[in-house]
């Protein structure tokens, strides 16, 4: 396939033709809150870690909570849209952002940790809500052909966000001074109570904030005058001539799966990075310097969906995801096999590679769903679910292991990548088997 061609619901307006650059320009403002929002996570982990004195497979709850979400409401996401549209379900999907965003603050005030897990929780599904409404929303917002380059350019405005919150949350929320494992053992019950009161309370005031700005959000999209999208759902008729299963496309199968290793793979890299520099035979960087190094691997995936929404215009996206996926494997085992700064810069490289990977696999898996293509979308965004078990695998592995060699974790992520980008080619050339069980 030469990039990808879908088959989707188009646009529609009342009044004359006019650019969709403006709704681009609002609905990618939702892609830079969410991995934003999301990228905190990774300062969140070694925060908490510290703080409630947990283990590797204890604090990966908090991705697992988080990314949990997206399994719980991704469906429910979909019928959402059909009953109020892709706009309403935005402004519902920030508004939950930012009750999530609040709940914070007694998380911290308590301190709990059971509670913070629940505040990710809430948040994440607001993340789903705009994940499932705004995703195929930009696939059909233009000319098919383009819509895997569309979606790396909203990707990296998703980037920018992942990019800078690593620095801001080491600013804001790394800003103490945390005691070992042993000088907390040390302290009296009432001590070691008020040292995690006093730490905890670093995030109060950076979600009280992001809070306020998911609901301005929320405002001015719900003011803003977006194109109408047409249904994407099938009449019941239509649906039997699809053989009543949206399981038949078998690029929708491969891709969930695809979506689910992924996200996986990126978020126990991301998650596991400040601890892994902290280790004396990689960088023996102090927390909070660890942390300002993830602006590199965020960073990375930022340069490359820019560099990826020109070059998927020109190379077939299949192509593209399968050397990125080959890369990103073989740096991540180049960390494995090596210690010191070869180690680390190796690591960090992978997030470069990791750029155009989500949007590709997206549009390869809805390619051709036609009428079932926001359900296609529903089922693609449950996937990221993979976010939620795969870093708690790695911690497991972690624990037993060592976080050095854990990482095979992800490397057989992007082994299966590899063979989805090579299976969408065979589907290509066989467009009956795009409809064939998996």
């Amino acid at each position: 396939m030469a990039n990808v061609t879908m088959t989707t619901a188009a646009p529609s307006q009342t009044g004359t033709n006019q650019s969709y650059g403006g709704a681009m320009a609002m609905v990618t403002t939702l892609f830079f809150m969410w991995g934003f929002l999301t990228c905190l996570n990774d300062i969140l982990v070694p925060h908490l870690k510290a703080i409630f004195d947990l283990n590797y497979a204890g604090v990966m709850l908090i991705q697992f909570a988080f990314f949990l979400a997206y399994f719980l409401f991704s469906l429910p996401s979909g019928k959402v849209i059909e009953w109020f549209g892709y706009k309403r379900t935005m402004v519902t999907g920030l508004c939950t952002m930012g009750i999530g965003a609040l709940l914070f603050i007694p998380a911290a005030t308590l301190p709990s940790y059971p509670l913070f897990l629940v505040a990710l929780m809430v948040l994440a599904g607001g993340m789903t809500l705009l994940q499932v409404s705004a995703n195929p929303y930009v696939a059909v917002l233009g000319p098919p052909r383009t819509a895997s380059s569309r979606l790396n350019l909203t990707q990296a405005f998703n980037s920018f966000g992942t990019f800078i919150a690593p620095y801001i949350g080491s600013v804001l929320i790394l800003s103490g001074a945390l005691l070992t494992a042993a000088e907390m053992k040390a302290l009296s019950p009432e001590q070691l109570h008020a040292y995690r009161i006093q730490q905890a309370s670093s995030v109060k005031l950076p979600y009280f904030g992001f809070a306020v700005a998911l609901f301005l959000l929320a405002i001015v999209i719900s003011l803003y005058k977006l194109p109408v999208i047409e249904s994407a759902e099938p009449h019941r008729g239509e649906l039997k001539q699809l053989h009543d299963s949206i399981w038949k496309h078998k690029n929708l199968v491969l891709g969930t799966v695809g979506i689910f290793v992924y996200v996986g793979g990126e978020v126990a890299i991301g998650s596991f990075l400040v601890n892994y520099m902290k280790e004396p035979y990689i960088a023996g960087f102090p927390e909070k310097l660890a942390a300002k190094y993830l602006m590199v691997y965020w960073g990375g995936a930022m340069v490359g969906r820019f560099l990826g929404s020109a070059i998927l215009q020109r190379v077939a996206t299949r192509k593209v995801l399968g050397i990125a996926a080959t890369v990103a494997a073989l740096l991540t085992l180049a960390s494995m096999m090596s210690a010191g700064h070869v180690a680390m810069w190796s690591i960090l490289a992978v997030g470069f590679f990791n750029s155009i990977m989500f949007p590709s696999i997206f549009t390869l898996g809805i390619d051709g769903l036609g009428k079932l293509t926001s359900r296609g979308s529903a089922i693609l965004i449950a996937a990221i679910v993979g976010g939620a078990v795969i870093p708690e695998l790695q911690g497991l592995l972690a624990d037993r292991i060592g976080i050095h060699h854990a990482f095979i974790l992800p490397v057989l992520c992007y082994v299966y990548i590899m063979y989805f980008s090579i299976a969408t080619h065979e589907i290509g050339q066989n467009p009956h088997a795009a409809q064939s069980a998996a």
